[in-house]
């Protein structure tokens, strides 16, 4: 395992008041003006996959990662201000900017077409992850890792890189630089140096459960997830409706409607994860309670999408069954008021078969 040793070093500019206070603090100059770390950072050749520099301000953090990361470490660029976000991300085929975008928990359209500085702290944070990964490096690291945003899109933020950098292929590496040690078992890293003692720890702790409640909830909720929904803000008065809560905050929303025609048979019509929650697997957990709740009653349950992160999820899932495949969508029902069909947009529609009859357990 390679050892590091950095020293550090600023000019000390003499003066009058600089000699004052040194007399006053007993401060002495020279070795204040020079500093040196000695640590250990796991080698390239070794197994591991992500890592983190923590510590807090001061103790040496971002020298030790520019030290032995060298150009891997990430630097922040400016933003286009007139572009929509999904332009800013270089040219690359869209389906990779936005399998990124959604890795990193940023998976809403209506916000991929705005410019980054509309955007909140949590979804630029994201952006400025998604830029990190699609730099095509084996090895990204990443300086003042959550700090520009609250500490709830921190962590959801740090679980969704995780799951990101672990699935990607080509394989990568990640490695978090940061003084917040609140994010350390969201991102579950293979290796934590800690700056404030010089320790190298070989851990990888898990990610703590995150348990959601389920609950029937009345239309009036629907405006505050409306937004971040990919197709349209409207929601039918018809439609049986769920809101998700985390700690006791609205983090999802979830509504179906029956099929037209079709006895005990209902469809997904609506489901949003707000974004500082997004990245994590909440969206489809939902989905799968409300659709084993219609199987428990005896209904039939499909779900068509377009959105590309759901429909590798239903793909991989063996609880989900591809009944349909419409390449140039279908014009549907027109005749029904606010009626969105999906001529012009690639769907897929999928069945629900249950956890059951998957041979997954409860």
């Amino acid at each position: 395992m390679p050892r590091t040793d950095v020293v550090v070093e600023c000019p000390l500019y003499r003066s009058f008041r600089v000699e004052q206070l040194a007399g006053m603090f007993d401060v002495p100059l020279e070795q204040r003006c020079r500093e040196s770390f000695s640590v250990e950072v796991p080698g390239r050749s070794e197994a591991w996959t992500i890592g983190a520099i923590v510590g807090p301000s001061g103790s040496g953090k971002s020298t030790v990662a520019r030290q032995t990361l060298g150009d891997d470490l990430y630097q922040a660029a400016a933003w286009p201000d007139e572009k929509a976000v999904i332009d800013g991300l270089g040219e690359r085929p869209i389906k990779q900017i936005i399998a990124t975008l959604t890795s990193v928990g940023f998976s809403s359209p209506p916000s991929w077409i705005k410019p980054y500085r509309v955007l909140s702290r949590g979804e630029q944070f994201r952006c400025d992850l998604a830029r990190a990964l699609l730099s095509n490096r084996d090895l990204v690291a990443f300086d003042e890792f959550t700090s520009v945003v609250d500490r709830t899109v921190a962590k959801v933020g740090s679980a969704a890189v995780s799951r990101a950098v672990r699935k990607s292929r080509p394989a990568r590496r990640f490695v978090a630089v940061t003084c917040h040690y609140d994010i350390i078992e969201w991102l579950e890293p293979d290796w934590v140096l800690d700056m404030a003692t010089g320790r190298l720890t070989r851990r990888r702790l898990r990610r703590p459960t995150i348990r959601l409640e389920l609950r029937r909830c009345r239309h009036s909720i629907w405006p505050m997830f409306a937004r971040y929904h990919y197709l349209s803000g409207s929601l039918s008065r018809a439609a049986r409706t769920w809101v998700a809560l985390y700690r006791g905050v609205a983090v999802a929303f979830c509504a179906t409607l029956s099929v037209i025609g079709r006895k005990n048979h209902r469809r997904i019509s609506r489901i949003v994860t707000l974004p500082d929650y997004q990245g994590i697997g909440i969206g489809m957990a939902v989905v799968r309670e409300v659709a084993d709740l219609h199987l428990a009653e005896g209904h039939r349950l499909n779900m068509t999408a377009g959105h590309p992160a759901v429909i590798a999820h239903c793909r991989r899932s063996p609880c989900w069954r591809t009944v349909g495949v419409r390449r140039a969508g279908s014009r549907g029902r027109r005749w029904i008021a606010n009626y969105r069909n999906s001529l012009g947009r690639a769907v897929v529609s999928f069945e629900y078969l249950g956890r059951a009859a998957a041979g997954v357990p409860e």
